[in-house]
């Protein structure tokens, strides 16, 4: 047999055979006088005994001990581990499943926003904002909002959303006094006015410190992201308003 011959006795395609005689797991044939290889019944059922081991979810390091070290870890125990990594993952996807029932039946009744697939807490918050007038700043709050949904831990999440829910009423106030400070420089007298307004606004539990640029952590790294994407005087205004939060903090202990 020519090579695309096994390959469609076997099911796979001409492409993968050579790939597994790149891998070592396929011997190569003898070749004939012309330079093509012959393959005959013992190298077809070879194939398909990888090809049965790869569809099962064998890596082909996997599936070489399987072939070439019989002395060694056998079948039973490479496919013992097989099924306890499919366990693990099915655990995953029926999580997954669990989290994505409410995002599907609020997509169905029509109250996902636009920013879906979102988690339930950052939906909640989003229909809280309501329809907001055009925004630059309103834009870059849903954008870092989005970022935080994913890179939070779960459990910390529902809690900083709960917090940031709690501000949403006093979004048509902010944003115009925010997005006014974008061509501004940082010294100008309506950043100390945008600042009081949102440290106002603010629950204690979101003031403090903030890490200093390139400060290396986590937390240090989504701070420069979100700080550098605003104007200078945007930012100032927001750094200014979270210390007078933790200032407004240490006082009330």
């Amino acid at each position: 047999m020519r090579i695309g011959e096994i390959a469609a006795l076997v099911g796979v395609t001409p492409r993968a055979v050579r790939h597994y005689h790149q891998s070592g797991l396929l011997p190569e044939p003898v070749r004939l006088a012309n330079g093509y290889r012959e393959y005959g019944v013992r190298d077809a059922v070879l194939l398909a005994r990888i090809r049965r081991l790869t569809e099962l979810g064998l890596g082909l390091d996997e599936v070489r001990d399987v072939l070439a070290d019989d002395e060694g870890r056998g079948l039973v125990e490479v496919l013992e581990e097989l099924a306890e990594d499919l366990a693990r993952q099915e655990a995953v996807i029926r999580v997954r499943r669990e989290r994505l029932a409410p995002l599907l039946a609020e997509a169905r009744a029509g109250r996902l926003p636009a920013d879906g697939p979102v988690s339930p807490e950052l939906a909640a918050l989003l229909a809280g904002l309501g329809e907001l007038p055009e925004s630059p700043m309103a834009a870059k709050d849903r954008e870092i909002l989005a970022l935080l949904d994913v890179v939070v831990p779960e459990e910390e999440r529902a809690r900083l959303m709960g917090l940031m829910r709690d501000t949403a009423e006093h979004a048509p106030v902010l944003y115009p006094l925010l997005d006014a400070l974008a061509g501004a420089a940082p010294d100008d007298p309506r950043v100390t006015e945008a600042a009081q307004v949102l440290a106002d606004c603010l629950p204690d539990e979101l003031g403090g410190e903030i890490p200093g640029p390139g400060a290396g952590s986590p937390d240090a790294s989504l701070a420069d992201t979100f700080f550098a994407d605003l104007a200078p005087a945007q930012s100032a205004a927001v750094r200014l308003a979270i210390r007078l939060v933790g200032e407004r903090r240490e006082q009330s202990r």
